[in-house]
């Protein structure tokens, strides 16, 4: 069984998190929509990701919806003490599975003790607020909404995710801001000077779609490159990803035990510089 410990730990808030976790939307039906095929193989992902020593698992109750969370539940509480649980907010499904705003007030709040109900806590470690409001936003009235949600102390730290330099420097001056999420991977750089800038001040940056989300990373050079290493190319991936900054923390996530042990094994392999330079100049290559 790989271990997650030779990727290293992160500081989270207060927590200290190994960068390669665990991302639990896949977990859930078709189109993140409804319960999964499998359930009893969905447990076994779960349980077997934190006994290969991930401490850092990234959820949402709008994914199923609720089905992720009740998994979760099932899967691992009473949860171990190091386990640190994300989520986020600020999105809702349709009854069509359309992704659709959930950024009022009273829509936070509900988010929130929905997480914490479907979740079996009394506090969540991190919320995420999801901007679904787009980039021109402002992000300050959900924001202070759920900040007075962690007054509450219904939420220990706050994140953002699908946002703009601009919202964050927006957001920090609401509250502190732990981490950001938003799509990064090998072949889709754009937030490149955002993470570097972060860095600075130790806060956490949290890739979606590390692997290419609904399309799947594609790249010959990918493929030479991992049959070089003897690796898969998810798994140069997510190793490249490991080596850009100390503070990316990785979510990779999947609904099988096979692709579970591949991603994990990717704490493990070794990334030569003039490897690392060659996978640099995928980005006008790989699809994303």
């Amino acid at each position: 069984m790989s271990s997650v410990e030779p990727a290293g730990a992160f500081r989270l808030g207060d927590r200290l998190v190994r960068r390669l976790g665990y991302g639990a939307m896949r977990l859930s039906g078709p189109g993140i929509f409804g319960p999964p095929s499998d359930p009893k193989t969905a447990v076994a992902v779960l349980r077997e990701a934190v006994s290969s020593g991930v401490n850092h698992i990234d959820t949402s109750d709008y994914y199923g919806p609720h089905i992720t969370n009740q998994l979760i539940r099932e899967a691992l509480h009473p949860y171990p003490d190091d386990l640190v649980i994300v989520t986020k907010i600020g999105a809702r499904r349709g009854e069509d599975a359309s992704w659709l705003a959930a950024s009022s007030p009273a829509e936070l709040k509900q988010a929130v003790h929905d997480n914490l109900r479907n979740l079996s806590l009394d506090v969540v470690d991190v919320v995420n607020l999801r901007n679904m409001l787009g980039t021109e936003a402002s992000i300050e009235p959900p924001l202070t909404a759920l900040a007075d949600l962690q007054r509450q102390g219904l939420v220990r730290h706050i994140g953002l995710s699908n946002v703009t330099p601009a919202q964050i420097a927006e957001g920090r001056r609401i509250c502190k801001i732990v981490c950001v999420q938003n799509q990064y991977n090998v072949a889709y750089r754009h937030d490149d000077a955002l993470i570097d800038c972060l860095a600075g001040d130790r806060i956490a940056y949290v890739p979606f779609f590390p692997l290419g989300g609904f399309t799947p990373l594609q790249s010959s050079t990918l493929s030479d490159v991992a049959d070089s290493l003897g690796a898969t190319p998810m798994q140069v991936a997510l190793a490249w990803l490991l080596r850009r900054a100390p503070h990316i923390l990785l979510i990779p996530g999947t609904s099988s035990l096979a692709h579970l042990r591949e991603n994990l094994a990717a704490a493990e392999l070794n990334v030569p510089d003039e490897v690392r330079h060659r996978l640099d100049g995928l980005t006008s290559q790989v699809a994303s």
